[in-house]
């Protein structure tokens, strides 16, 4: 990984407080939303801070959100459930999945691994699979170490996706028919989470370093960085939290929001999450979202 004259953002500000433990954030329909894990909820808020839960999610950790072009709310989790105006659920999927991406033609993925890793299973390699309207599904491609945050190039080009085991940034073309081709290490020596594109195609990513100062205090306990194709570092903010998601939102696309959360293992999640500790921060980027 390269780094030249890395510019710093301003430092973020708190934009929510007192939720149990946030991720897979999204900017959707003018508001922040996100997945509270630890509540089983879908929360969305405004830029004043005003939240509303819009909907309920699994109750467990490890799930996240996406949109139909309908506006009906996706969330993965042991299944993927596909939620309709009056407010009940259809099971769209049987098979789980961890993360949700939607390309500019339609092509939806979902990754996942086939392990506990809440129970301290083996860890295996993972997978992605690209999700027919109907709930069917093919898998894409596979040996993919943890697989996390996924995201598309704004042309439509490229998916890359997060292997947090593996610390790398990895990145596939998507051929006509939605499939995952020419495999290619997009940045090494992260420890990527839940991460977002901009308009110039460069990722904002968590550092390997996220969690190597959580609960110490008056030391940043990681940042998130925005890498160029090949691993060039532009820019960083620090959070005094491990970051688990970011997303870049707002009227003009430049809202850098980071999602943070304490951590002190999976064994110890539940407790953390029983604090309702997690903070939502925002800060100003240097490039708008992707449109």
């Amino acid at each position: 990984m390269t780094t030249h004259e890395i510019e710093y953002l301003p430092t973020a500000r708190t934009l929510l407080t007192g939720r149990s433990m946030v991720e897979s954030a999204r900017w959707h329909d003018g508001r922040l939303w996100f997945a509270d894990w630890g509540a089983a909820e879908v929360v969305a808020v405004d830029l004043d801070g005003n939240a509303e839960v819009v909907a309920a999610g699994p109750h467990r950790m490890g799930w996240s959100l996406d949109w139909l072009p309908d506006g009906r709310l996706l969330t993965t989790g042991d299944a993927i459930t596909r939620h309709e105006p009056d407010g009940t659920t259809t099971t769209l999927r049987e098979h789980g999945a961890n993360e949700i991406v939607t390309d500019p033609r339609g092509h939806r993925y979902v990754d996942g691994f086939d392990f506990d890793f809440l129970g301290g299973g083996t860890p295996r390699p993972g997978w992605i699979d690209l999700l027919a309207p109907d709930g069917t599904s093919r898998r894409v491609a596979e040996d993919v170490h943890f697989p996390n945050g996924m995201v598309v190039a704004p042309d439509g080009s490229t998916l890359v996706v997060a292997e947090s085991f593996a610390g790398r940034l990895t990145a596939f073309d998507i051929a006509d028919d939605g499939s995952l081709v020419g495999r290619r290490v997009w940045a090494q020596g992260l420890g990527p989470d839940g991460i977002c594109v901009d308009a110039e195609g460069a990722i904002w990513s968590q550092t390997a370093d996220t969690f190597a100062h959580s609960g110490t205090p008056g030391v940043p306990a990681g940042a998130c960085v925005r890498v160029l194709d090949g691993g060039e570092i532009t820019h960083r903010v620090e959070t005094d939290l491990p970051c688990f998601s970011c997303v870049l939102g707002g009227p003009d696309g430049r809202h850098l929001f980071l999602l943070c959360n304490e951590w002190e293992g999976i064994e110890q999640a539940r407790a953390v999450q029983e604090r309702r500790s997690a903070r939502v921060l925002v800060t100003e980027a240097p490039v708008p979202a992707a449109t």
